[in-house]
């Protein structure tokens, strides 16, 4: 079989990745003729490397990615279409810290790296004739920094209220402009976005952005049931209670504790 396409859905994170793949994974038999999808729970040492170079993007944790991805797309067969979606692939979230409590300002420094050694080792995999793509899906920059201060509040320790978490950046990141950015990188290979103020009310959700990319039939497409969506983020309420708990409780056991007891009362 030949292969023709490859398309890499790299992120953004909080743009709706896990609502698409949660989707594709719960309906991979019945889209196997058509594509063959691998989300971030397949990429395993892959997927965890990628974030590893955003935190430090050095030299040597870029090779340990390539030769993670390389020994991961050995393991897959050919197909007609196939689909790699990792929000890791475009590195750390922003406002994640590096050493020295350096804030991390945006993608672009880890995503561009990492969308080459990808073109690089896919096409090492299936030839250097193989179509690759990638598809960023993207969100206003409001709710977006919203939504990654909720998270990080949640999963580290983020001692700043909303307000001083956006003063931070020295400008909060727009995710088009990334993907901007990632596409002059790394042309002619194309570079597709997708906003989840589109896609994410449609019947068929953010898959829909993969689903148009593929061409698939209208016909299958209609026997897909309606998506719902998944990794909702808690309320302003307990994110405020995060970012006070993240200043009281000094001893980091006790405050993982204490935010997984608040999440499990939800």
């Amino acid at each position: 079989m030949t292969l023709t396409r490859v398309i890499i859905h790299a992120g953004f994170h909080k743009t709706g990745t896990s609502s698409l793949q949660d989707y594709f994974g719960k309906h991979r038999k019945t889209l196997k003729p058509f594509v063959d999808f691998y989300r971030k729970s397949d990429f395993l040492a892959a997927g965890k490397l990628s974030n590893r170079y955003g935190l430090m993007p050095y030299i040597r944790r870029r090779l340990q990615f390539r030769f993670a991805l390389r020994r991961f797309l050995n393991t897959i067969p050919e197909a007609e279409n196939i689909v790699l979606s990792c929000e890791g692939f475009s590195g750390l979230m922003p406002g994640h810290r590096r050493f020295g409590a350096r804030t991390i300002q945006n993608y672009t420094r880890s995503a561009i790296p990492l969308a080459k050694e990808i073109i690089r080792e896919v096409q090492r995999r299936f030839g250097p004739d193989v179509q690759v793509e990638f598809l960023y899906t993207t969100r206003a920059t409001e709710p977006w920094i919203k939504s990654v201060y909720g998270h990080l509040s949640r999963s580290i320790r983020i001692r700043e209220d909303h307000a001083e978490f956006c003063g931070l950046f020295d400008t909060v990141p727009n995710l088009d402009h990334e993907a901007g950015k990632i596409a002059e990188a790394i042309a002619p290979v194309p570079v597709h976005t997708a906003a989840l103020e589109h896609f994410g009310p449609k019947r068929l959700g953010m898959a829909q952005a993969i689903f148009e990319l593929l061409d698939i039939p209208d016909e299958a497409l209609a026997k897909l049931p309606k998506a719902k969506r998944t990794n909702v983020g808690q309320s302003e309420e307990i994110t405020a209670k995060f970012c006070g708990l993240n200043n009281e409780i000094k001893n980091a056991r006790a405050l993982k504790q204490k935010k997984a007891d608040i999440l499990a009362g939800l």
